[in-house]
C-alpha cells in the first residue's frame, strides 16, 4: 500500500428526517394525486442516509457507491425544495477534533440541507481517500483507481472551499474552514501526482518522465508543506502529518534527482551524474529522518550503489569535473494530476425518489403566475360586482320593478317584492344572517389567540437567549435572536395588520346589517305579515302606459345583464391553464423560465375575452342607467300623486334585499378567509416553535460547553471553613483570610440554566434544528400567502388593503397552505378554542 494520508470522516448524527420532509411534501409541495408514493419515497429517502453516512466509516470501495446515491438524491431534493425549507437539524462533528477526557467534540448543527450536502460530499472526498490509501502501488488497477480518487477528492474540497460559507452562512467548524479545505485540496492533488509518480515507475518509462514527474511531486508537497505549517492550521492536523508531507517532499525531490542522475549516466554527464546521485542521497535520508519511516529504501540503496560505482570509474577513467548543484540546470515537470470538478451525477442508475416534485424554478414561476391570474380575476370580480351593486341601488331608490308590476290578488304585494321576501326566508332569514355575525368574534379571537402565542413564544426565546447572554458575556457566542427573528416578527406584524383591517370590515359589516335590519326582519315575515306591515296605498296598480311598457323592457335588460355577469364571474373563477407543463418545457428547453412572457401571453389568451366582456358590460349599463332614469321619469309624470309611504317603504325592502344577498355572500367568504387563515397561523406558529426548539437545542450544546470548559479550567474549590474551627486572627480578618471561602452572592441579573422553552411534542412537524449564526436561513423564511379567492372585503372602504398587499409577501402560489387544518398535537403548546 502507498504511505498516503487519509482525511478522517466526519461524524454524523441521526435524525428523523421522515417527519418534517413528508409534512413539508404534503402541505407545500403537494403530491395529493399519488400521496402513497410520497410516503414511500420519503422512508427510502430515510433508509438512504442512515445507510449511507455510517457505511462510510467501513472505508471500503462499495460504501461509496451507497453514499454517492444519497449525494445525488440531496442534490435532486435540493433543486425541488429549497434547502432551507426542509429545516431539520443535522448535526455533524468536526473531522479532526478527537475529543478528551471530558468527551468533549467541535460539533456543528445547522437546519437546512445545504449543510447535510456540504458534510456529505466531505465525507465523500474523505473516503475517497481512505479507499485510494488501501490500494497497492505494485498493482496498476490499484495505481489507476487511486489517483481517481485522489483526483476527485481534490476537486471537492476546492469546490467546498468555494462554496462552503455560502452554504453554511455561520462561522464553521475547523474541518470546514476554507483555508482548511484548500490545505486538503492541496494534499489530495499531491499525492494524487504521487501515484503518477509510481505508475510510471511501475510501467518503467523513460527516466527522463520519471524525473518531470517527480520533480512536480516534490513542487506539490512543498506547496503542501507551506500551507500545512501556516499557524492557522498546523494545530488541526496530526501531529504526524507536517512530518510525513516533509518526508514526501525530501522523498520525491529525491526520487527526480535520481532518475535524472540516470538520464546523465545515458548521456555520459559523469560529473552531473555524481552531483545529483550524492544530493538524492542525502534528500533520500532526509526523508526518511523526517517522516520516520523508510520511504523508498530501495531507491536509497540503489543511489549508493550507482555513487559508488559512477566515482570509481571517474577516478580511474574519465576524471571529470564535478560541478556545483546550484550550478546545474532544473529538472522539468509533468504535472499530469488535476483538480477533477464536482461530477453532476455520482452514482451509477441514478433513480430519483422525488420524480413528483417539480424543480424550484417552476415552483416560483408557478407562484408569480398565480399572483398575477389572482390579481386579474379579483380585479374584474370586483369591477361586475361594484358595478351590480351600483345597479341595484339605483333600481332600489326608484322602487324598480315593484312600482311597475301589478299587485298580487291574494297576497297585495308586488310579485317583486314578494319573490325577494321568499328568497330571504329561503336561504334563513335574518336569523341566518344574525348567526354567523354572531361568530365573527369567535373567529377572530381564535386568530388573536394563535398569534399573540406565537409573539409569546418568540418573546420568552428572546428573554431567554439575552439572560443568558448576560450571564455568560463574550462566552455565549451564538447568534442573537434578534437577527434571526427579524423576518418571524415581519410576517407576525403583518398578520396583525391583515386581523386588525378585518376587524374594521367586520365593523362595516355590522353597521350594514344593524342599517337595514328593520327592513330584512319584515322580508323573513310571511307574506300576510309583511302586507300588514306596508302603509297602505295603491301599490303597484298602474296601467298598461308607453312608459310602463318600457321599463318593463329595461327590466328584462337588468335581468340579462345580471344573468350575464354571474356566467362571466364562474368563467373568471373556473378558468385554469396548466402551467406547470408549459415552464417544464421551457425550464428544459432553455434552462431557465422567462415567467413574465409565458404569464402575460398565457393569461392574455385566457382571460383577454373575459376581461372584453367585462368592460362591454360596464358600458351597457351606463347607457342601461340613463335610459331607465328618463323611463322612470317619465313613468311618474304619467302615474302622477302616490302614496309615497308605502313606495318608499317597498324602497326600503329592495334595498333590504340586497344588502341581505351581499351580507350573506361576504359574510360565508368572511368565514371561509378566518378559517383559511386560521390554517395558516397555525403553520406559522408550527414555524415559530420549531425554530425556538432549535434554539433550544443549541442553547443547550453551547450550555454544555461553556460547563465542561469551566470544569476543565477552573480547579475545584476548597472546602468552607468549619463553623467549630477557630485560629487566631485580627478582629476584622474575613473567613477567606482564614481559610475559607466567603459565600459569593450570585450575579446580578444570572438565571438557572433551565429557561422556559416550548415544548416539543408528538404530532408537531418535527424541528427545525439549531439556526446558529445562519440568519439567512431563517430570515429567508416567507410565510404561505393569503387564501386564494374573491377578497369578501374588497369592495368596501377601511378593508385590509387587497390581501396581495396585505400579507406577508411569499413566493409559492396561493393554494399551498395545507387544505386541511395541520394534524393537532395531543399536547399542543397552544390549545386553539375551536
Amino acid at each position: 500500500m502507498a504511505d498516503l494520508l487519509s482525511v478522517p470522516l466526519k461524524k454524523p448524527s441521526d435524525v428523523d428526517i421522515i417527519t418534517p420532509l413528508k409534512n413539508l411534501i404534503q402541505s407545500r409541495y403537494s403530491t395529493a394525486d399519488n400521496p402513497e408514493n410520497c410516503a414511500e419515497a420519503v422512508n427510502e429517502f430515510s433508509k438512504l442516509r442512515s445507510n449511507a453516512i455510517w457505511k462510510a466509516f467501513e472505508k471500503f470501495e462499495s460504501s461509496l457507491e451507497i453514499i454517492y446515491g444519497y449525494y445525488d438524491q440531496l442534490v435532486a431534493l435540493e433543486s425541488k425544495i429549497p434547502a432551507q425549507e426542509l429545516t431539520v437539524p443535522f448535526k455533524w462533528k468536526d473531522a479532526f477534533d478527537k475529543g478528551n477526557i471530558f468527551g468533549h467534540k467541535a460539533s456543528l448543527t445547522i437546519a437546512s440541507l445545504s449543510f447535510e450536502k456540504v458534510c456529505i460530499l466531505f465525507n465523500i472526498a474523505a473516503l475517497q481517500s481512505a479507499v485510494a490509501s488501501a490500494q497497492s502501488v505494485e498493482n496498476d488497477d490499484g495505481l489507476k483507481l487511486a489517483a481517481k480518487l485522489l483526483q476527485q477528492a481534490a476537486g471537492i474540497f476546492s469546490h467546498l472551499k468555494s462554496t462552503v460559507m455560502l452554504a453554511i452562512q455561520q462561522d464553521p467548524t475547523p474541518d470546514l474552514n476554507p483555508d482548511t479545505l484548500g490545505a486538503l485540496s492541496q494534499l489530495m492533488l499531491a499525492q494524487a501526482q504521487e501515484m503518477f509518480v509510481h505508475k510510471a515507475m511501475h510501467d518503467n518509462m523513460k527516466e527522463s518522465i520519471v524525473a518531470r514527474l517527480a520533480a512536480q511531486a516534490d513542487e506539490l508537497y512543498a506547496e503542501c508543506l507551506r500551507t500545512f505549517q501556516r499557524e492557522n492550521l498546523r494545530n488541526i492536523w496530526d501531529k504526524d502529518w507536517i512530518s510525513m508531507i516533509g518526508g514526501k517532499q525530501a522523498a520525491f525531490s529525491a526520487v527526480a534527482e535520481l532518475h535524472q542522475a540516470l538520464v546523465c549516466k545515458e548521456k555520459k554527464a559523469i560529473g552531473e551524474e555524481i552531483t545529483r546521485l550524492r544530493v538524492a542521497i542525502e534528500k533520500f535520508k532526509a526523508a526518511q529522518s523526517r517522516s520516520g519511516k523508510s520511504l523508498f529504501s530501495d531507491l536509497l540503496n540503489k543511489a549508493e550503489r550507482n555513487l559508488a560505482e559512477v566515482e570509481k570509474d571517474n577516478d580511474f577513467i574519465y576524471h571529470e569535473r564535478v560541478p556545483d548543484y546550484k550550478s546545474l540546470e532544473l529538472i522539468g515537470k509533468a504535472p499530469l494530476a488535476k483538480i477533477l470538478p464536482v461530477q453532476e451525477r455520482m452514482s451509477q442508475g441514478f433513480k430519483d425518489l422525488f420524480t413528483s416534485l417539480v424543480p424550484v424554478a417552476v415552483h416560483q414561476a408557478l407562484a408569480s403566475y398565480d399572483l398575477r391570474k389572482t390579481e386579474i380575476v379579483n380585479t374584474e370580480i370586483t369591477k361586475l360586482r361594484e358595478s351590480t351593486q351600483e345597479l341595484n341601488g339605483i333600481l332600489a331608490s326608484l322602487n324598480l320593478p315593484a312600482a311597475i308590476e301589478v299587485t298580487d290578488s291574494n297576497t297585495g304585494l308586488p310579485p317583486s317584492i314578494l319573490e325577494k321576501a321568499q328568497n330571504v326566508s329561503g336561504l334563513g332569514g335574518i336569523s341566518a344572517l344574525r348567526q354567523m355575525i354572531e361568530e365573527l368574534p369567535e373567529s377572530l379571537k381564535r386568530n388573536q389567540d394563535i398569534l399573540d402565542e406565537t409573539d409569546r413564544i418568540l418573546n420568552e426565546e428572546k428573554a431567554a437567549d439575552d439572560s443568558l447572554r448576560q450571564q455568560f458575556k463574550e462566552r455565549w457566542t451564538r447568534t442573537p435572536s434578534d437577527k434571526l427573528t427579524e423576518m418571524f416578527r415581519s410576517n407576525a406584524a403583518k398578520y396583525r395588520q391583515i386581523i386588525n383591517n378585518a376587524v374594521e370590515a367586520d365593523k362595516l359589516v355590522q353597521n350594514k346589517f344593524t342599517t337595514h335590519k328593520p327592513m330584512m326582519e319584515l322580508l323573513s315575515k310571511s307574506p300576510a305579515e309583511l302586507e300588514t306591515s306596508l302603509p297602505s296605498g295603491n301599490g303597484g296598480n298602474v296601467e298598461n302606459s308607453s312608459s310602463v311598457a318600457t321599463l318593463r323592457s329595461l327590466m328584462e335588460e337588468v335581468e340579462t345583464i345580471k344573468a350575464e355577469r354571474d356566467a362571466i364571474e364562474s368563467e373568471l373563477k373556473s378558468a385554469t391553464t396548466d402551467m406547470k407543463d408549459k415552464f417544464l418545457i421551457a425550464l428544459s428547453k432553455d434552462g431557465e423560465i422567462n415567467e413574465p412572457a409565458l404569464s402575460y401571453q398565457t393569461l392574455g389568451q385566457t382571460y383577454g375575452s373575459l376581461q372584453k366582456q367585462v368592460a362591454e358590460s360596464l358600458e351597457r349599463q351606463k347607457s342601461l342607467i340613463d335610459r331607465i332614469r328618463a323611463a322612470h321619469q317619465q313613468f311618474s309624470a304619467e302615474r302622477g300623486s302616490t302614496t309615497g309611504g308605502r313606495e318608499a317603504m317597498m324602497c326600503q325592502l329592495a334595498a333590504a334585499h340586497d344588502v341581505f344577498r351581499d351580507l350573506l355572500n361576504n359574510l360565508k367568504e368572511g368565514t371561509k378567509f378566518y378559517n383559511d387563515l386560521t390554517q395558516l397561523l397555525v403553520t406559522f406558529q408550527n414555524k415559530v416553535s420549531d425554530f425556538c426548539f432549535a434554539r433550544k437545542t443549541e442553547k443547550e450544546e453551547l450550555l454544555k460547553d461553556l460547563t465542561q470548559e469551566s470544569s476543565r479550567s477552573t480547579p475545584a474549590a476548597p472546602p468552607a471553613t468549619p463553623s467549630y474551627y477557630s485560629d487566631p486572627k485580627p478582629a476584622n480578618s474575613s473567613p477567606t483570610a482564614s481559610g475559607g471561602l466567603a459565600p459569593q452572592p450570585a450575579a446580578p441579573g444570572q438565571v438557572p440554566p433551565n429557561l422556559p422553552y416550548p415544548v416539543y411534542v408528538q404530532g408537531m412537524p418535527v424541528p427545525y434544528g439549531t439556526p446558529g449564526a445562519a440568519a439567512a436561513a431563517y430570515n429567508t423564511y416567507v410565510s404561505p400567502p393569503m387564501p386564494q379567492g374573491y377578497n369578501p372585503y374588497g369592495t368596501w372602504p377601511g378593508n385590509y388593503q387587497n390581501y396581495q398587499a396585505g400579507y406577508p409577501p411569499g413566493t409559492y402560489p396561493p393554494g399551498t397552505y395545507p387544505q386541511q387544518p395541520p394534524q393537532q398535537p395531543q399536547q399542543p403548546a397552544y390549545r386553539p378554542p375551536w
